[in-house]
Protein backbone atom coordinates (compact mmCIF):
# COMPACT_ATOMS: atom_id res chain seq x y z
CA UNK A 1 0.00 0.00 0.00
CA UNK A 2 1.39 3.55 -1.25
CA UNK A 3 2.37 5.79 1.96
CA UNK A 4 0.46 9.07 2.74
CA UNK A 5 2.38 12.04 2.01
CA UNK A 6 3.81 13.75 5.45
CA UNK A 7 4.18 17.02 5.84
CA UNK A 8 6.65 18.62 8.52
CA UNK A 9 6.05 22.18 9.68
CA UNK A 10 8.95 24.07 11.89
CA UNK A 11 8.49 27.78 13.12
CA UNK A 12 11.85 29.63 13.01
CA UNK A 13 13.46 32.62 15.18
CA UNK A 14 17.29 33.45 14.78
CA UNK A 15 18.26 29.78 14.65
CA UNK A 16 21.11 30.31 12.61
CA UNK A 17 22.84 27.79 15.26
CA UNK A 18 20.64 24.46 14.98
CA UNK A 19 18.07 24.66 12.12
CA UNK A 20 20.80 22.82 9.74
CA UNK A 21 21.19 20.07 12.39
CA UNK A 22 17.30 20.32 12.19
CA UNK A 23 16.86 19.99 8.66
CA UNK A 24 19.62 17.31 7.90
CA UNK A 25 18.06 15.38 10.11
CA UNK A 26 14.83 15.91 8.67
CA UNK A 27 16.48 14.91 5.39
CA UNK A 28 18.00 11.47 6.87
CA UNK A 29 14.47 10.16 8.12
CA UNK A 30 13.59 6.28 7.11
CA UNK A 31 10.05 7.28 6.36
CA UNK A 32 9.56 5.42 2.85
CA UNK A 33 7.03 7.63 1.80
CA UNK A 34 6.90 11.20 0.36
CA UNK A 35 7.23 14.28 2.86
CA UNK A 36 7.72 17.82 2.38
CA UNK A 37 9.72 19.92 4.62
CA UNK A 38 8.45 23.47 5.33
CA UNK A 39 10.30 25.98 7.60
CA UNK A 40 8.33 29.67 8.50
CA UNK A 41 10.21 32.07 9.20
CA UNK A 42 9.08 34.41 11.79
CA UNK A 43 10.82 37.73 11.09
CA UNK A 44 14.78 36.38 11.77
CA UNK A 45 17.49 39.03 11.21
CA UNK A 46 20.55 36.70 11.36
CA UNK A 47 21.62 34.31 8.66
CA UNK A 48 18.34 31.61 9.22
CA UNK A 49 16.70 32.46 6.01
CA UNK A 50 20.27 31.80 4.17
CA UNK A 51 20.72 28.60 5.83
CA UNK A 52 17.50 27.18 5.09
CA UNK A 53 17.48 28.19 1.51
CA UNK A 54 20.35 25.71 1.39
CA UNK A 55 18.35 23.18 1.22
CA UNK A 56 17.02 23.31 -2.41
CA UNK A 57 14.03 20.57 -1.01
CA UNK A 58 12.56 23.00 1.17
CA UNK A 59 9.77 24.90 1.57
CA UNK A 60 10.59 28.45 2.85
CA UNK A 61 8.27 31.10 4.28
CA UNK A 62 8.99 34.27 5.69
CA UNK A 63 6.74 36.36 7.99
CA UNK A 64 6.91 39.43 10.01
CA UNK A 65 7.32 38.48 13.60
CA UNK A 66 3.85 37.06 14.98
CA UNK A 67 5.18 34.68 17.57
CA UNK A 68 5.14 30.31 17.24
CA UNK A 69 1.68 29.53 16.85
CA UNK A 70 1.27 31.85 14.18
CA UNK A 71 4.16 30.87 12.31
CA UNK A 72 2.98 26.95 13.08
CA UNK A 73 -0.51 27.76 11.48
CA UNK A 74 1.06 29.11 8.20
CA UNK A 75 2.89 26.26 7.87
CA UNK A 76 0.02 24.50 8.05
CA UNK A 77 -1.91 26.22 5.24
CA UNK A 78 1.21 25.66 3.54
CA UNK A 79 1.27 21.92 3.75
CA UNK A 80 -0.35 19.00 1.92
CA UNK A 81 -0.05 15.90 3.86
CA UNK A 82 -2.59 13.75 5.19
CA UNK A 83 -0.53 13.75 8.58
CA UNK A 84 1.36 16.82 9.43
CA UNK A 85 4.30 17.08 11.96
CA UNK A 86 5.78 20.05 13.96
CA UNK A 87 8.69 20.16 15.48
CA UNK A 88 11.00 22.86 16.92
CA UNK A 89 14.28 24.83 15.25
CA UNK A 90 16.47 23.15 18.32
CA UNK A 91 15.71 20.19 17.83
CA UNK A 92 17.09 16.89 16.22
CA UNK A 93 14.36 14.13 15.29
CA UNK A 94 16.02 10.71 15.38
CA UNK A 95 15.89 8.53 12.15
CA UNK A 96 12.52 6.59 12.66
CA UNK A 97 10.69 9.54 14.10
CA UNK A 98 8.22 9.90 11.68
CA UNK A 99 7.28 6.22 11.68
CA UNK A 100 7.09 5.61 15.09
CA UNK A 101 4.69 8.65 15.62
CA UNK A 102 2.70 7.23 12.60
CA UNK A 103 2.41 3.56 14.49
CA UNK A 104 0.67 5.70 17.23
CA UNK A 105 -2.21 6.57 15.14
CA UNK A 106 -3.73 3.02 16.35
CA UNK A 107 -7.49 4.17 15.40
CA UNK A 108 -9.44 6.79 13.81
CA UNK A 109 -9.96 8.34 17.01
CA UNK A 110 -6.45 9.26 17.60
CA UNK A 111 -6.56 12.64 16.40
CA UNK A 112 -2.86 13.34 17.74
CA UNK A 113 0.68 11.23 18.23
CA UNK A 114 2.94 12.95 20.46
CA UNK A 115 6.47 12.41 21.06
CA UNK A 116 9.31 13.15 23.68
CA UNK A 117 12.80 14.50 24.05
CA UNK A 118 15.99 13.38 23.93
CA UNK A 119 18.86 15.53 24.30
CA UNK A 120 20.98 17.41 22.40
CA UNK A 121 23.85 19.69 24.45
CA UNK A 122 24.58 16.39 26.74
CA UNK A 123 28.20 18.25 27.94
CA UNK A 124 26.09 21.06 29.39
CA UNK A 125 25.15 20.52 33.20
CA UNK A 126 21.97 22.75 33.67
CA UNK A 127 21.21 20.80 30.36
CA UNK A 128 21.13 17.34 31.77
CA UNK A 129 19.15 18.08 34.78
CA UNK A 130 16.54 19.63 32.92
CA UNK A 131 16.45 16.29 30.65
CA UNK A 132 16.25 14.41 33.32
CA UNK A 133 13.22 15.85 34.90
CA UNK A 134 11.40 15.58 31.60
CA UNK A 135 12.29 11.97 31.42
CA UNK A 136 11.22 11.10 35.21
CA UNK A 137 7.91 12.97 34.41
CA UNK A 138 7.43 11.52 30.94
CA UNK A 139 8.07 7.91 32.62
CA UNK A 140 5.60 8.38 35.65
CA UNK A 141 3.13 10.93 35.41
CA UNK A 142 2.51 10.46 31.58
CA UNK A 143 -0.10 7.90 30.23
CA UNK A 144 -0.46 6.14 27.12
CA UNK A 145 -3.39 8.87 26.51
CA UNK A 146 -2.67 11.96 28.16
CA UNK A 147 -4.46 15.24 28.14
CA UNK A 148 -1.78 17.48 26.64
CA UNK A 149 1.17 17.23 24.33
CA UNK A 150 4.00 20.06 23.41
CA UNK A 151 4.14 21.31 20.27
CA UNK A 152 8.33 20.29 19.77
CA UNK A 153 7.26 16.99 18.87
CA UNK A 154 3.46 15.63 17.90
CA UNK A 155 2.05 14.73 14.18
CA UNK A 156 -1.82 15.82 13.76
CA UNK A 157 -4.26 14.23 11.20
CA UNK A 158 -4.96 16.97 8.94
CA UNK A 159 -9.06 17.23 9.54
CA UNK A 160 -8.51 17.27 13.34
CA UNK A 161 -5.94 19.97 13.50
CA UNK A 162 -7.98 22.18 10.89
CA UNK A 163 -11.63 21.49 12.62
CA UNK A 164 -10.40 23.26 15.45
CA UNK A 165 -8.55 26.37 14.19
CA UNK A 166 -5.22 25.17 14.43
CA UNK A 167 -3.19 27.25 17.11
CA UNK A 168 -4.76 29.86 19.33
CA UNK A 169 -2.36 33.29 17.80
CA UNK A 170 -3.45 35.00 20.99
CA UNK A 171 -0.49 33.17 22.91
CA UNK A 172 2.18 35.31 21.43
CA UNK A 173 5.19 33.37 22.66
CA UNK A 174 6.01 29.66 23.44
CA UNK A 175 4.54 28.95 26.09
CA UNK A 176 0.89 27.87 26.60
CA UNK A 177 0.11 27.53 23.27
CA UNK A 178 0.16 23.83 22.98
CA UNK A 179 -1.97 23.20 26.00
CA UNK A 180 -4.64 25.10 24.50
CA UNK A 181 -4.72 22.86 21.18
CA UNK A 182 -4.48 19.87 23.20
CA UNK A 183 -7.66 20.84 25.49
CA UNK A 184 -9.09 22.20 21.80
CA UNK A 185 -8.40 18.71 20.55
CA UNK A 186 -10.37 16.81 23.54
CA UNK A 187 -13.03 18.70 23.16
CA UNK A 188 -13.60 17.72 19.96
CA UNK A 189 -13.51 14.53 20.77
CA UNK A 190 -10.30 13.25 19.28
CA UNK A 191 -7.82 11.15 21.54
CA UNK A 192 -3.75 11.80 22.35
CA UNK A 193 -1.55 9.22 22.04
CA UNK A 194 2.48 9.29 23.83
CA UNK A 195 4.33 7.17 21.36
CA UNK A 196 7.20 7.42 24.21
CA UNK A 197 10.31 6.11 21.64
CA UNK A 198 9.38 8.95 18.88
CA UNK A 199 12.39 11.24 20.10
CA UNK A 200 13.58 14.66 19.25
CA UNK A 201 16.82 15.30 20.78
CA UNK A 202 16.58 18.52 22.35
CA UNK A 203 18.94 21.71 22.71
CA UNK A 204 18.28 22.62 26.56
CA UNK A 205 18.89 25.84 28.01
CA UNK A 206 22.45 26.14 29.32
CA UNK A 207 22.56 29.86 31.05
CA UNK A 208 20.41 29.69 34.36
CA UNK A 209 19.05 33.43 33.98
CA UNK A 210 17.39 32.93 30.33
CA UNK A 211 15.55 29.32 31.72
CA UNK A 212 14.23 31.48 34.70
CA UNK A 213 12.88 33.87 32.39
CA UNK A 214 11.45 31.10 30.20
CA UNK A 215 10.16 29.98 33.52
CA UNK A 216 8.55 33.26 34.29
CA UNK A 217 7.11 33.11 30.99
CA UNK A 218 5.54 29.79 31.50
CA UNK A 219 3.53 31.22 34.35
CA UNK A 220 2.21 33.98 32.99
CA UNK A 221 0.89 32.58 29.83
CA UNK A 222 -0.68 29.74 32.35
CA UNK A 223 -2.86 32.26 34.09
CA UNK A 224 -4.37 32.59 30.20
CA UNK A 225 -4.66 29.27 29.29
CA UNK A 226 -6.05 28.17 33.09
CA UNK A 227 -8.54 31.28 32.13
CA UNK A 228 -9.32 29.74 28.50
CA UNK A 229 -9.70 26.10 29.78
CA UNK A 230 -10.32 26.03 33.46
CA UNK A 231 -11.17 22.81 33.95
CA UNK A 232 -7.39 22.07 33.48
CA UNK A 233 -6.31 24.22 36.30
CA UNK A 234 -6.33 21.07 38.25
CA UNK A 235 -3.23 19.30 36.23
CA UNK A 236 -2.50 18.34 32.93
CA UNK A 237 -0.57 14.70 33.64
CA UNK A 238 2.31 16.52 33.12
CA UNK A 239 2.35 17.85 36.37
CA UNK A 240 1.83 16.69 39.51
CA UNK A 241 1.04 17.78 43.32
CA UNK A 242 4.40 19.49 43.55
CA UNK A 243 3.92 21.93 40.96
CA UNK A 244 0.49 22.79 42.39
CA UNK A 245 1.60 23.33 45.72
CA UNK A 246 5.10 25.40 44.45
CA UNK A 247 3.04 29.08 44.24
CA UNK A 248 0.85 29.25 47.03
CA UNK A 249 3.90 27.92 48.88
CA UNK A 250 6.16 30.72 47.00
CA UNK A 251 3.22 33.41 47.45
CA UNK A 252 3.66 32.78 51.52
CA UNK A 253 7.20 33.18 51.64
CA UNK A 254 6.79 36.96 50.01
CA UNK A 255 3.80 37.68 52.35
CA UNK A 256 5.35 36.67 55.64
CA UNK A 257 8.40 38.32 54.43
CA UNK A 258 6.49 41.61 53.57
CA UNK A 259 4.84 41.28 57.38
CA UNK A 260 8.19 40.84 59.40
CA UNK A 261 8.76 44.14 57.99
CA UNK A 262 6.04 45.78 59.21
CA UNK A 263 5.28 43.31 62.61
CA UNK A 264 8.09 41.46 63.65
CA UNK A 265 10.86 38.89 63.42
CA UNK A 266 7.85 35.94 64.10
CA UNK A 267 6.41 36.64 60.68
CA UNK A 268 10.01 36.26 58.64
CA UNK A 269 10.50 32.96 60.91
CA UNK A 270 7.73 31.59 59.83
CA UNK A 271 8.65 32.71 56.13
CA UNK A 272 12.33 30.69 56.57
CA UNK A 273 10.45 27.75 58.33
CA UNK A 274 8.06 27.37 54.81
CA UNK A 275 11.38 28.09 52.81
CA UNK A 276 13.14 25.42 54.17
CA UNK A 277 10.38 22.66 53.48
CA UNK A 278 9.84 23.97 50.05
CA UNK A 279 13.80 24.02 49.87
CA UNK A 280 13.10 19.94 51.07
CA UNK A 281 10.67 19.03 48.75
CA UNK A 282 12.57 20.39 46.21
CA UNK A 283 15.72 18.17 47.20
CA UNK A 284 13.80 14.85 47.31
CA UNK A 285 12.55 15.06 43.81
CA UNK A 286 15.91 16.00 42.59
CA UNK A 287 17.82 12.97 43.91
CA UNK A 288 14.75 10.92 42.64
CA UNK A 289 15.41 12.09 39.29
CA UNK A 290 19.26 12.36 39.54
CA UNK A 291 21.72 9.91 41.10
CA UNK A 292 24.80 12.26 41.21
CA UNK A 293 24.48 13.72 44.29
CA UNK A 294 26.24 16.88 43.49
CA UNK A 295 24.10 17.31 40.39
CA UNK A 296 21.09 16.70 42.22
CA UNK A 297 21.74 19.51 45.08
CA UNK A 298 22.77 22.03 41.96
CA UNK A 299 19.19 21.25 39.89
CA UNK A 300 17.08 21.34 43.72
CA UNK A 301 18.25 25.24 43.90
CA UNK A 302 17.68 25.59 40.44
CA UNK A 303 13.93 24.42 40.55
CA UNK A 304 13.69 26.51 44.01
CA UNK A 305 14.33 29.30 42.08
CA UNK A 306 12.00 28.31 39.80
CA UNK A 307 9.39 27.74 41.79
CA UNK A 308 9.90 31.65 42.40
CA UNK A 309 9.85 32.88 38.91
CA UNK A 310 6.91 31.17 37.78
CA UNK A 311 5.36 32.31 40.45
CA UNK A 312 5.65 35.75 39.82
CA UNK A 313 5.25 35.50 36.34
CA UNK A 314 1.52 33.61 37.81
CA UNK A 315 1.03 36.90 39.54
CA UNK A 316 2.07 38.79 36.51
CA UNK A 317 -0.33 36.67 34.15
CA UNK A 318 -3.76 36.91 36.63
CA UNK A 319 -2.82 41.12 36.79
CA UNK A 320 -3.40 41.43 33.19
CA UNK A 321 -5.64 38.89 31.83
CA UNK A 322 -7.92 39.19 35.36
CA UNK A 323 -8.00 42.60 36.61
CA UNK A 324 -10.27 44.91 35.08
CA UNK A 325 -8.81 47.14 32.64
CA UNK A 326 -10.01 50.35 35.02
CA UNK A 327 -8.36 48.72 38.09
CA UNK A 328 -4.69 48.39 35.71
CA UNK A 329 -4.90 52.11 34.58
CA UNK A 330 -5.52 53.62 37.53
CA UNK A 331 -2.72 51.52 39.49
Amino acid sequence: MDKPLVSIVIPVYRAERTIALTLEALERQSYPGPKEIIVVDDGSDDSTASIIKSFPKVIYYYQKNQGPAAARNHGFELSHGAFVFFTDSDCIPEPLWIEKCLQGFLNENIGVVCGSYGIANVTYLLARCIHAEIVYRHRYHMPDFPKSFGSYNFCARREVFSAVSGFNTAYRNASGEDNDLSYKILQSGSKIFFARHALVNHFFPTRILKYLKEQFCHGFWRVRMYRDHPRMALGDDYTFWKDIIEPPLVLSIIFLILLGGFFGAVFTAWAFGILIALSLVELVFSFRMIKAPLQAVFFAFIMLLRAFSRTLGFVAGVIMFFLPKSFKKIH
